[in-house]
């Protein structure tokens, strides 16, 4: 359970780093409280997609990751951000990624950030 807590956390700074950093990722909400709430469901709704879509997808792309050293990693990487921002538009979340290209830098900025928060911050083990 701590485990899980700590990747939520380290999801939910790493998604606030890519809002923060690109201005076509927009979380938006009435006070700042209701942006962390949203900015939490969002992180937990990228760790669901991550944990039930991503290895699916990783498997059907096994080729194209060989083929480009992992490079189609990003890619990835940016279709689960984007489906993240249209399942959180389905739940009426205030997440949104505008664009393909956003989406694959967010997906970069997600993926280095979330790796150092899960380095610093101390696991269930």
């Amino acid at each position: 359970m701590k485990n899980f807590l700590v990747k939520t956390i380290a999801n939910a700074g790493a998604l606030a780093v890519a809002v923060w950093l690109l201005d076509k990722i927009t979380l938006t909400g009435d006070s700042t409280g209701k942006e962390i709430g949203t900015l939490i469901l969002v992180a937990l709704l990228f760790g669901l997609v991550n944990f039930l879509v991503k290895p699916i997808v990783n498997l059907l792309s096994l080729p194209l990751l060989v083929l480009t050293l992992g490079l189609f990693t990003l890619v990835v990487n940016a279709l689960m951000l984007l489906l993240t921002s249209w399942l959180a538009d389905q739940l009426d979340l205030s997440f949104h990624v505008e664009g393909f290209w956003t989406a694959v830098l967010g997906g970069l900025i997600v993926s280095v950030v979330s790796w150092a928060l899960n380095v610093v911050l101390p696991d269930g083990d």
